[in-house]
């Protein structure tokens, strides 16, 4: 049984990425529905999201989402 380094050092490379790169752009998301317009007079951390920010962390959301279902579509298939 002859085990390729290569491959598996490449599976994991590429593996380490794209989890980081998911887990870095749902954290994006997160961020930037909980992100606050700062209006006079209030408090910090008081207000909605502005509308830019929701958009933005709706994307990342569905970006994450494409990317989980593209995973599950890939194990499937096989």
């Amino acid at each position: 049984m002859s085990i390729d380094w290569a491959a598996l050092g490449q599976v994991f490379g590429v593996t380490l990425v794209v989890t980081v790169g998911i887990v870095g752009l749902f954290t994006v998301g997160i961020v930037g529905t909980a992100r606050t317009t700062q209006q006079e007079g209030a408090a910090a951390g008081a207000g909605a999201p502005g509308a830019g920010a929701r958009i933005g962390a709706y994307a990342a959301f569905a970006v994450c989402a494409a990317a989980v279902a593209y995973g599950i579509y890939l194990i499937v298939a096989a």
